[in-house]
This record gives C-alpha cells, sequence and structure tokens, in this order.
C-alpha cells in the first residue's frame, strides 16, 4: 500500500468513528479508543443567543475597554467549524494543539495530548496542587510555563481564545498545549487587543494562587519582564487598560466575599506591576 493509499485509509477510519460516535455518544465531549490510540469528540451543541454580547458591548462602551469587548460564540455548528480552522490555523504556525484528525459539520476528533492511558491536567489546575503542597518554586515554574506559551503564541502572529489557566493543558511530557477555539478574538478586535485580552484571561485565572502562595513579589518582576518583551501595540493595550482598572485597587481583600471578587483583586495586585 502505498503512503497515499495509506493516508487515505487512515482518515476513512477516523471519519468512520467519528460518524459513529456523533449519533451515539451521551455527552457533546467524550474520548474514545480506536485501535492503539485514544481520540477526542466533540459534538456540536445548542447554537447561543446573542443577549449577552449586548450587555458585554455596553459594558466595555461603559467602562471605554477594549478588552472587554465580546467577541462571539454563536455555538452549534458554527462554533464546531471555527474550532476545526483555528486548531489548524495554529497547528501550523507550530503551536502545540491537539490535531483534528476528522471533521463534519455537526463534530469532529481530534487525537489526545498524551499516550493513551496517560492524563493531562489544565495548567490551573497543576499550579493549584503545587499551592496546596506548598512548593512555591514550583508554583513559580508553572506559572512561567505559562507566560512563555503566551509568549510563543503571540510571536507566531496570532492569539488564544479564552486565555485562562484551565485552557492551557501540561502534557505528560511537561509541555503546554492549548485547548477551546469556539471562538476567533482576532476576527472581530485587532491583534493587539486580542494579546492583551490574553494577558488580563491569564492573569485572572492565576493571581490568586501566587497571593496564596505568597509569591506576588517575585511573579510581578516576572509579569513586567514579560510585558517589556512583547509589542509595543501589547504594552499600550495593557497600559490603558489598567489605568481604566484602577478602582479594583480599592476591592476588599476578605474571603468573605467571594472567591470570584479574590480573583479580581489579586489580578489588579499583579497587573500594577
Amino acid at each position: 500500500m502505498t503512503a497515499e493509499a495509506a493516508g487515505t485509509a487512515s482518515r476513512n477510519v477516523y471519519e468512520a468513528c467519528l460518524a459513529q460516535h456523533l449519533a451515539t455518544q451521551p455527552h457533546n465531549v467524550m474520548a474514545h479508543v480506536l485501535g492503539h490510540e485514544q481520540i477526542w469528540i466533540k459534538r456540536a451543541g445548542t447554537p447561543h443567543g446573542t443577549g449577552r454580547y449586548r450587555a458585554m458591548a455596553l459594558l466595555a462602551g461603559l467602562l471605554r475597554l477594549d478588552v472587554l469587548r465580546p467577541v462571539p460564540n454563536p455555538g452549534g455548528p458554527a462554533a464546531i467549524a471555527t474550532e476545526v480552522r483555528r486548531l489548524q490555523d495554529l497547528a501550523a504556525r507550530g503551536i502545540r494543539v491537539p490535531a483534528v484528525v476528522a471533521a463534519q459539520p455537526d463534530g469532529f476528533a481530534m487525537r489526545h495530548l498524551g499516550r493513551m492511558g496517560e492524563e493531562t491536567h489544565s495548567l490551573g489546575n497543576e499550579i493549584d496542587h503545587a499551592v496546596q503542597a506548598g512548593d512555591a518554586t514550583e508554583v513559580l515554574a508553572l506559572w512561567q510555563q505559562g507566560l512563555d506559551t503566551l509568549a510563543h503564541v503571540h510571536r507566531q502572529g496570532t492569539c488564544l481564545s479564552q486565555a485562562f489557566a484551565r485552557n492551557l493543558v501540561r502534557c505528560p511530557d511537561g509541555e503546554v498545549a492549548c485547548i477551546d477555539f469556539e471562538d476567533d478574538p482576532a476576527a472581530v478586535l485587532p491583534l493587539a487587543v486580542c494579546h492583551a485580552r490574553d494577558a488580563l484571561c491569564y492573569a485572572h485565572s492565576t493571581a490568586i494562587y501566587l497571593h496564596q502562595s505568597q509569591t506576588l513579589a517575585e511573579a510581578r518582576q516576572r509579569w513586567g519582564a514579560w510585558v517589556a518583551q512583547s509589542t509595543s501595540g501589547l504594552q499600550a493595550e495593557l497600559a490603558s487598560s489598567l489605568r481604566r482598572m484602577r478602582w479594583m485597587r480599592h476591592l476588599p481583600t476578605s474571603r468573605r466575599l467571594g472567591r470570584d471578587l479574590q480573583r479580581v483583586r489579586a489580578a489588579y495586585d499583579l497587573l500594577k506591576a
């Protein structure tokens, strides 16, 4: 069998597996074993309404914060098409993402980010575990790995969708991959705003761990160095956003007011570096 014929046969196997499980799997995202590998199949969910995007657009206008301008995720088949396109584009740019092996309008199949049976964990969970273990050195190392991942993505002239630590996956080999691309910020926002949005999402989802592990002072220095090495566009957008978020410095730090509020305050304490 020629290499071309072998490739066609392989695609046919993936496509048959995708068609079968899209019709039968009880959840929208599920793992399946195919031969000697593990794949994930993602089925289109229900389309999303637009009401929350109008509200976000109003809030962004009132606060004059471009980074809060909404990036629509229509859900349904449109979100599947966007995610397949973005995964293929990111992979072509040398960014580690799950490999798409088959796709159709109502779903797609992608390879597991490790070998079969190997677990992957979000970077957020990994950092949280290091906090609970009292390992400040590991907290900073993992957090820096996320920053380095963002820098790599930005150098390739693109952005993530929602750069929260939950969407950065630490693979069994220790490298970080990126997931969840149902929307495309660069389709509706300037790239510099997209990059600032990535940075703010990452800060919001991780700063609380830095506070808990008493590594915030060191992280501020690293954040400042990271920003200094980024593009002038990102620097300008972050500076503008931070000026308009100065009210956050008045937020209380009490745990009694909820973890979400703690996250916002901790993020501001990091960003003001």
